[in-house]
């Protein structure tokens, strides 16, 4: 693995005791100097492959307007070189093992067209303000397991350890209230699907402007998640709500479903870890959700430095509502001509299974997205120390917020040739951040008035 000289890390800092140090005035200092807002080196590499960055995207493309698919800011930009399996070699210290396995795996379609690097991630101000405060006071509880004084931004901008680095991705803003469309495809080895439509809203009260340390470790949420099938007919109604907590130790994640042939509404202590996730055909485990969600307790952490690296950036095209599912899912993988690689520079966080715990997934290797904080792979491997699975955000900006998030999530299964697309959102209603969503409705009464609709 290539890595770069690193901005600030200790790569096995033991946790001792129950809170983990603050990072301190000097080094928070960069914040306005050498780093980015978010913490991601501010100049561009020594080549210059990746550009300075000055900004991200602060202005709506002419002619969008906020409910759009997203316009293309970058339409024009040519590809500049794809990477294949006969020239893979080449471009090996810009790719991550699960992305050299695709290729091992589907030698004459899996393929990168890779473009100029973008780095388009951007937030607004109160959000750069939010995470310069949380550096010197954000602190790690319960051995990793909770957060405390920290709000709105990400906590940990100059990580010293792999906890800091995935809590993160787990808190990285998305604005504060979002109700989105779409739905998610399992297709079988010959390419053929059926699509499963969701209507999912989620409340963030971490991520409210003026939000405060104080209130948020009070309530002890950090969001609120309701998820509802809408189609096939078969499997219309069935429903999901989350509360995700700030200390998992003091409360664990708390999650109900709505089952439509039951009628009921049942606590569910099971939606975490490797439980399966939601008719996912078995393809990914419900902590693979969003790259990773939850706690963190039964890995081990470890921050190995940074690398550059290929991954889907800016891809508005995969995004549009021009294409069709069918145009996007394929036999094998989604369709390469729609993905746009660039090169950016990435977090490395590497997550070993700890003795007697139990998981599906024995190591995890996570790549972050320096700029936004979004995982953009992971690679996962099974108890047999084998490539098991890769997972690939597709990341873009929604400007009109703006935030940096993932418009499509893949789930490769190495093992079955078969993979899961998650956020398909193309011949859907676009993702809507200025819905106005309460407290009221994330109940377990509010779940089973959704489930009978």
């Amino acid at each position: 693995m290539k890595k770069l000289p690193l901005i600030s890390l200790a790569v096995s800092i033991a946790l001792s005791g129950n809170v983990l140090a603050k990072t301190s005035p000097e080094q928070a200092a960069k914040l306005d100097k050498e780093l980015t807002p978010m913490g991601a080196e501010r100049a561009a590499n020594k080549d210059g492959s990746i550009p300075e960055w000055t900004g991200g995207i602060t202005e709506l493309p002419a002619g969008y307007t906020p409910g759009d698919h997203h316009i293309d800011p970058f339409a024009d930009d040519k590809v500049k070189y794809t990477v294949t399996s006969s020239n893979m070699a080449e471009y090996k210290d810009l790719l991550t093992p699960g992305q050299v396995k695709l290729f091992e795996t589907y030698p004459e379609t899996f393929k990168m067209n890779v473009y100029q690097t973008r780095r388009s991630a951007s937030f607004p101000e109160h959000v750069y303000k939010a995470v310069k405060d949380n550096a010197t006071r954000a602190e790690l509880i319960e051995n990793g397991n909770g957060i405390k004084q920290a709000a709105v931004g990400v906590p940990f901008p100059i990580p010293e350890n792999g906890l800091q680095a995935i809590w993160n991705h787990t808190l990285r803003y998305r604005g504060e209230q979002v109700e989105r469309q779409g739905g998610q495809a399992a297709p079988t080895a010959s390419g053929s699907f059926t699509y499963i439509g969701f209507n999912e809203t989620l409340m963030l009260p971490y991520g409210t402007k003026g939000a405060s340390p104080e209130e948020l470790e009070k309530s002890n949420i950090l969001f609120k998640f309701k998820q509802k099938v809408t189609e096939p007919a078969r499997l219309a109604g069935t429903a999901l709500l989350v509360h995700e907590t700030m200390d998992q130790i003091k409360v664990p994640r708390q999650a109900w479903t709505y089952n439509t042939g039951q009628r009921r509404v049942r606590r569910a202590p099971n939606v975490a870890y490797d439980a399966p996730g939601t008719a996912s055909d078995g393809l990914r485990t419900t902590d693979d959700f969003d790259m990773y969600n939850g706690a963190p307790n039964r890995y081990n952490w470890e921050l190995k430095g940074k690398q550059e690296l290929l991954i889907p950036y800016n891809d508005y095209r995969l995004h549009s509502n021009q294409v069709k599912y069918s145009d996007i899912l394929k036999a094998g993988h989604i369709n390469p001509e729609l993905v746009r690689y660039e090169k950016h520079r990435v977090w490395v966080v590497e997550a070993t299974l700890k003795e007697n715990t139990r998981h599906t997934y024995k190591k995890r290797v996570f790549f972050i997205d320096e700029d936004s904080w979004q995982v953009a792979i992971t690679d996962i491997y099974d108890n047999r120390d084998e490539l098991y699975r890769v997972g690939v955000a597709h990341g873009l900006n929604y400007y009109e917020v703006p935030t940096q998030w993932s418009t499509l999530e893949v789930y490769h299964d190495i093992q079955s040739r078969r993979y899961l697309a998650i956020g398909l959102d193309n011949e859907a209603k676009m993702y809507d951040f200025s819905v106005e969503l309460k407290d009221k409705d994330f109940t377990p009464s509010a779940l089973r008035r959704e489930g009978r609709r």
